[in-house]
């Protein structure tokens, strides 16, 4: 990373901050001039190097790295450039005490369920601490394998941006918590980190998410058809993109890998299930669905957010006891409860989909994240989509599995430049604002 207190210009001279802050008037450089030198340095040198974006999201089945570079005008593509190139990728799972401590922390409470071992915690804000550090640690160790694995010097990456592990999010009372310790991955890369992208948006009256839609705008938009992004990670959201040049938009569909995963894990030996085939197995229980489906949030209007707060096992078993009460005569298995759960998330998406689609023009849905591996799902979603496409975004040219993590390296690329990251329209932010708090390092 160049350091900022040292930025060679376009004439391959150095400015220097202390030194010129230092120099008198005799040397005529006053302060507006060296501001103006900085900004065209400053922004210029950071507008088309290395960014490195990392995401773990709801599921929490790993964290994801990538290496990517962006030419200066993303929304253009051209035959000689492509407005972003993808350089290199690596996935790690988490440590599983990291990874039980982060579950715990997305529950109200959660840590009470947590038998602490000598050293460690014993009160839930002494646990966030650990974990923002074990996170940062976690983290530092991702990006150091992914610029080895890819050779990759330190110097040529201008930052990173990380997300962080989201373990509240509470639009409704204008907070919304990711954990990590920027300043630890900073020291242990030697690489400046973007992070804390959310609370800027929700300072000006957003929900703080979703934020990816800006760069599915910024690189998926075409004014010759409707597109449609759908993120299957642990809750699925969609960025609308219509053909006309309209303004974008996105929000929150409801649960997807999150609820699918924790109900794989409670009563099979996986972690997720593959391809969808367990749920394919079974049958989806009408009835259950309809009374899942009437979940408050399903109902609300956009710009809307969700998350582990609203959809989680505890609800779902809470939701399968009452339907117990109230339907005795009907028997079902496991593998029909994942069955519903799969078209809770298929018709759930469809549904808000349905409301941009026209059935008489030319209308695509692109699938990212971990729900675009699930072929039963993928399978699912068509059903409920007649009059469109339904593939992944390979189609458009970048593999689903890394969507989210390149959006938050062109998110910390924003930052740099002094772009706005956000869409007011997506978020109900009262204005575009530049997210993000930088750690240089």
């Amino acid at each position: 990373m160049t350091n900022p207190a040292s930025i060679a210009d376009t004439n391959d001279s150095t400015i220097n901050y202390d030194d010129n802050l230092n120099k008198t008037l005799d040397d005529d450089l006053n302060y507006a001039t060296l501001t103006d030198a900085l900004e065209q340095t400053v922004f210029e040198n950071f507008d088309d190097g290395l960014y490195i974006g990392m995401m773990s999201g709801t599921s929490l089945d790993g964290m994801d790295a990538v290496l990517c570079q962006f030419s200066s005008d993303s929304s253009a593509e051209t035959d000689t450039q492509q407005p972003m190139r993808l350089l290199a990728t690596h996935s790690q799972e988490f440590p599983l005490r990291l990874r039980e401590v982060l579950l715990a922390l997305c529950q109200p409470n959660g840590v009470q369920e947590l038998v602490p071992a000598e050293g460690e915690p014993n009160s839930e804000l002494d646990w966030f601490g650990w974990a923002s550090k074990e996170y940062a640690e976690f983290a530092s160790e991702v990006v150091n394998n992914l610029l080895q694995q890819s050779n990759t010097d330190v110097e040529s990456v201008l930052a990173i941006g990380c997300h962080g592990q989201t373990v509240r999010h509470r639009p409704q009372l204008g907070f919304s918590l990711q954990l990590v310790d920027a300043n630890i991955i900073a020291e242990r890369t030697g690489i400046s980190v973007v992070s804390d992208f959310r609370r800027r948006d929700m300072a000006v009256g957003g929900q703080g998410a979703p934020l990816v839609p800006a760069f599915h705008q910024a690189l998926f938009a075409t004014p010759d058809s409707t597109r449609v992004l759908l993120n299957l990670g642990g809750i699925a959201n969609i960025t609308v993109l219509p053909a006309n040049d309209s303004p974008a938009i996105g929000y929150d569909t409801g649960p997807a890998n999150l609820l699918l995963d924790a109900w794989t894990a409670l009563h099979t030996d996986k972690d997720y299930d593959a391809g969808g085939t367990w749920a394919q197995s079974g049958q989806v229980i009408e009835p259950l669905l309809n009374q899942l489906i009437e979940h408050p949030f399903f109902a609300r209007t956009y710009p809307k957010s969700t998350g582990r707060e609203d959809f989680n096992l505890a609800w779902l078993q809470d939701e399968l006891q009452k339907f117990d009460q109230a339907s005795a005569h009907i028997r079902y298995s496991s593998a029909d409860v994942q069955a519903t759960l799969t078209e809770l998330t298929a018709m759930s998406a469809s549904m808000q989909i349905n409301m941009f689609i026209n059935a008489h023009e030319d209308s695509s849905v692109y699938v990212c994240g971990g729900g675009a591996l699930n072929d039963y799902l993928m399978t699912r979603l068509q059903a409920h989509l007649p009059h469109c496409t339904v593939e992944t975004t390979a189609s458009l040219g970048l593999n689903p599995a890394w969507v989210e993590a390149v959006a938050f390296a062109w998110l910390a690329r924003q930052t740099l430049i002094g772009e706005t990251g956000n869409l007011p329209a997506v978020t109900g932010a009262s204005k575009g604002v530049v997210l993000g708090q930088v750690c240089f390092a």
